[in-house]
């Protein structure tokens, strides 16, 4: 039985697609480029052309409305694409993306991209996995604004962008992130991020350190009742 665990093991590890490898290797029409904390990587109406790969860093998505007021969409990093609007015909950005911490990335031509989905399975399987993993956080983004309380959603927010349920480890420390982004992302004023925060830090569930480092217990908000 033991034998059989571990043989089932190895070959699930096997069959983990490495996205990073593949791009590494694959030859695509493809450049690498590094931005600053705070950079701009596009803007909301620029050309959609290409399809973005994050290797190292985190990047914000946000949308501006026409009276000015931002809300951010989404926060990602390595291992995360972004840009893939322009694959279903999308001529121009819906939104920006913005570098959050020294990043890198690769972009990656939309008709290489495209070209690659029809011909490298593995690559399909494994953008595909991904994007319906991303509608899935986008359906509990909402239920979370809808039904859960603005502790809830600050807990669930923090744990989220300290990577809690990736197959890799969890970072853990989290880049700088303002109480104003949080506030953003959650659809709350800074006030209230402010005095959640404080009472998570009381309890333990979080501490500062260069950063805010997320402990699991934080997951007993999440989880309560």
């Amino acid at each position: 039985m033991r034998r059989t665990k571990h043989s089932n093991k190895a070959k699930s590890h096997q069959l983990v697609f490495d996205a990073q490898a593949f791009l590494d290797s694959a030859g695509l029409s493809r450049r690498i480029e590094e931005f600053r904390r705070k950079e701009s990587i596009f803007a909301q109406g620029d050309s959609a052309k290409d399809v973005l790969y994050i290797q190292q860093g985190g990047v914000k998505l946000c949308v501006v409305n026409e009276a000015g007021r931002e809300a951010v969409v989404a926060m990602l990093g390595p291992g995360d694409f972004f840009g893939e609007g322009c694959l279903a015909g999308q001529q121009k950005r819906i939104g920006s993306a913005i570098a959050m911490t020294p990043t890198t990335v690769l972009a990656i031509d939309k008709n290489e991209m495209i070209r690659v989905l029809h011909s490298e399975h593995g690559f399909s399987d494994r953008f595909i996995s991904y994007m319906l993993s991303r509608n899935i956080r986008v359906e509990e983004d909402l239920i979370d604004q809808l039904f859960n309380s603005t502790e809830k959603r600050l807990a669930r927010t923090l744990l989220l962008l300290a990577r809690y349920g990736k197959q890799d480890q969890p970072q853990r420390v989290l880049p700088k992130v303002s109480q104003e982004m949080l506030a953003t992302m959650i659809g709350t004023s800074r006030s209230r991020v402010n005095l959640f925060m404080n009472k998570f830090k009381k309890l333990g569930f979080i501490h500062y350190n260069g950063g805010i480092k997320i402990h699991s217990s934080l997951l007993s908000v999440v989880l309560h009742d």
